[in-house]
């Protein structure tokens, strides 16, 4: 989600030695500018997109355009930086800090778009491509965070810095840079360094590794049922989906089941069948452990030992000390006591559920005791039991282009006064990819968004969004947001009918674009999304709200063959039992943070020998062990953290609900969905980026702390 600048440059994409060693670095600019123009003209990165807000020029770029723009942008970049380093005057804000800011723009471009094609379009030239530049451009990063003389202008600039003259943001801007140089380990010696080259290059094949096996695991585990009849539950157009899937494989007259990179499947609330449920929620749960080309377990012990070893070699206890330092939360011990203070009352809030299911299950005599396998499917029953409906009954309300544009964009319209226009000139990667222009009340516009709806076999699992193009008035550029969703798409002619869970993941990713799309800062390392981990999820979170807020629910839950709106006494239900199961949804969040940090808070000599014997342990130690209700992501297939931005750090989503929590309360507090709460969220908020410290944001913008009782009183938790 954050924009990938030279200082976080080695976290997401991680690209590879072998065909770009030999490439020597020119040592100054004008060598650059001759770097520059040895990528030929034709190469689409040679210069920036001509398209409206440098939209990505996706239908010019071929795969052989990659390594090329690669090598020319690390070589251009490292003659940038060594400009600045070697330049004989004096340091200055403007020829060291503001200089490095706009350093690296080439390189920028190709790994905006290769970093969207890989996980959103990958193919094995990329997957094969990705492999071999990952440690180089973890080379590439030490190259500039662990250059000496670069550093030695900074701290000169640090060490004054309150006699410079900067207004507030430039100030910030020198003191992360600071930090960040710090914690990537320019104050460590010679030998130091090297070894900390060596640790980034391995752990950036490793991540690389771990993504990509999860990927082909995932397209692997898909499970292959003989006959209709063992479908039973599911929609005829969830069964067509099956069969087309299985048509793809050679496999006529059978029925495929596709997997999502949850340990949770979405047929298990529909199968009656349940031996299929059981052989469903068996395949997703072995994922990358069970042998094979792509067993992720020894990958896992490596990258844990490694991130250990790192931080020791930095100074730190373990890696979560590391990582945490640099978030909100800043301690272990602050991380440790929050989830430690839920998971009691979670577990037990889970095990009355548990009961409630059992019963259910004795009433039918099924004779079987409730497992992972019969959760969803029985606990629809409840809630149908409870509420008088179950999730199918929504299903018409919410399809999918109803929800986008009189949902989703239909809120953003009444808080915030935004109009959207679809086009259809732009290049996309996929056909079925949406491209809208953002307009502000005044029709100035403000934004490119896209959206990219449906899972595919050659895209990662799971919804994010990111920046196309970050906004910033130092560079001009105003933002192009995407936001990326795994909807299975149904057979052509049918409509996209959504899961309740997918309409609130289309909310909550649109929170992430409006915090790209809102950002208004000078720097590039400060905009949108630009902020803490644990800090990024909140804004998104907040946006989830509108979901079920009357005004909006009402205008796009209409049935999609009818138009008729939603009735009152389901909108009823959907709200009465929007808490309903949060003792499950919490425990399997729960699980996989706690599965997080311990892993993180491991030193070296606690690496342990045998992945799935030590998360059997953490969990039983950690009193979060409960079979029906699994972690939401097992250690073998934890992308967030194992291959993605959240090492040490999956408890995010969690603190930042906290925040989310008492958000929500604020704007019931203060009447809702109105421009005037929209424009002070927006103001004070949402257009600020990193460009201050996160909690100070908030409480500029709710006049104080946030309070933990609304994240109790949500989750069930209150008084417990």
């Amino acid at each position: 989600m954050t924009r990938p600048t030279l200082l976080v440059i080695a976290a997401s994409l991680m690209l590879a030695p072998a065909a770009f060693a030999a490439t020597k670095a020119p040592a100054n600019a004008t060598a650059a500018t001759t770097v520059a123009a040895a990528l030929p003209a034709s190469n689409p990165f040679a210069q920036p997109s001509s398209l409206p807000f440098h939209y990505p020029a996706f239908d010019k770029v071929q795969d052989a355009d990659y390594a090329p723009a690669f090598t020319a942008g690390m070589a251009q970049h490292l003659a940038e930086i060594n400009a600045i380093a070697n330049n004989p005057k004096a340091a200055t804000f403007d020829n060291t800090i503001v200089a490095m800011e706009r350093a690296g723009q080439l390189l920028g471009r190709v790994r905006t778009v290769f970093s969207v094609m890989s996980g959103s379009n990958t193919n094995d030239t990329i997957q094969a491509l990705e492999r071999e530049l990952a440690p180089t451009m973890a080379a590439h990063s030490d190259a500039i965070m662990l250059n000496g003389k670069l550093y030695q202008r900074i701290s000169t600039l640090y060490a004054k810095r309150d006699k410079l003259g900067l207004d507030a943001e430039s100030k910030r801007l020198l003191e992360r840079y600071h930090t960040d140089f710090v914690r990537a380990g320019a104050r460590l010696s010679a030998a130091d360094k090297d070894k900390l080259k060596t640790y980034n290059g391995q752990l950036a094949a490793l991540s690389t590794t771990f993504a990509q096996n999860v990927l082909k695991e995932l397209n692997a585990s898909a499970v292959v049922v003989d006959t209709r009849e063992e479908l039973d539950g599911l929609s005829p157009a969830a069964i067509e989906v099956a069969a087309g899937l299985a048509k793809k494989r050679g496999l006529d007259g059978k029925y495929v089941i596709a997997l999502v990179n949850t340990t949770g499947q979405a047929p298990l609330s529909q199968l009656s069948n349940r031996a299929v449920r059981e052989r469903i929620m068996a395949a997703s749960q072995a994922r990358g452990s069970h042998g094979g080309e792509f067993d992720n377990r020894q990958v896992v012990l490596d990258l844990a030992r490694l991130r250990a070893e790192r931080a020791a070699l930095m100074g730190y206890p373990n890696y979560a000390a590391y990582s945490l330092e640099d978030q909100t939360a800043k301690t272990t011990t602050a991380v440790n006591a929050l989830l430690g203070e839920l998971a009691k009352p979670a577990v037990t809030n889970a095990r009355h559920e548990a009961d409630d299911i059992q019963k259910v299950i004795d009433a039918e005599k099924g004779g079987f005791k409730v497992a992972a396998s019969d959760w969803a499917y029985y606990s629809d029953k409840v809630r149908a039991e409870r509420y008088s409906f179950d999730q199918n009954q929504l299903k018409p309300y919410f399809e999918m282009n109803s929800v986008l544009t009189k949902g989703v964009f239909f809120a953003a319209g009444k808080l915030y006064g935004l109009s959207f226009k679809q086009r259809t000139d732009l290049p996309v990667y996929n056909a079925d990819m949406l491209v809208f222009d953002v307009f502000n009340e005044d029709g100035k516009q403000l934004a490119i968004f896209t959206l990219d709806p449906y899972a595919r076999s050659n895209k990662r699992g799971g919804a994010w969004a990111n920046a196309y193009v970050s906004q910033s008035a130092l560079l001009g550029n105003q933002p192009v947001i995407a936001n990326n969703l795994n909807i299975p798409k149904p057979e052509a002619g049918q409509p996209t009918l959504m899961t309740f869970d997918e309409v609130t993941t289309m909310f909550h990713e649109f929170g992430h674009a409006l915090h790209g799309m809102f950002s208004n800062v000078k720097y590039p390392r400060f905009s949108g999304t630009s902020v803490p981990r644990d800090f990024v999820e909140y804004p998104s979170q907040v946006n989830e709200m509108w979901a079920l807020w009357p005004e909006v629910l009402q205008n796009y839950a209409k049935h999609y063959q009818t138009g008729v709106a939603i009735p009152a006494e389901l909108l009823a239900k959907v709200t009465a039992a929007d808490n309903f199961n949060q003792g499950y949804k919490t425990t399997e969040y729960l699980a996989s943070a706690l599965l997080d940090q311990r892993w993180h808070q491991l030193t070296p000599q606690q690496i342990p020998s045998d992945v799935l014997a030590f998360e059997k342990t953490a969990l039983t130690q950690a009193g979060i062990d409960f079979a029906p209700a699994p972690p939401r992501y097992r250690t073998t297939y934890f992308s967030h953290v194992f291959a993605g931005g959240y090492s040490a750090g999956y408890y995010a989503y969690l603190w930042s609900e906290k925040l989310d929590a008492d958000t929500v309360e604020w704007f019931k507090e203060n009447g809702g969905l109105t421009r005037k709460n929209g424009d002070w969220f927006r103001a004070k908020l949402l257009s600020r980026g990193g460009s201050a410290d996160a909690l100070q944001i908030y409480r500029d913008f709710r006049g104080r702390d946030a309070k933990i009782e609304p994240l109790l009183e949500r989750r069930g938790l209150a008084g417990k």
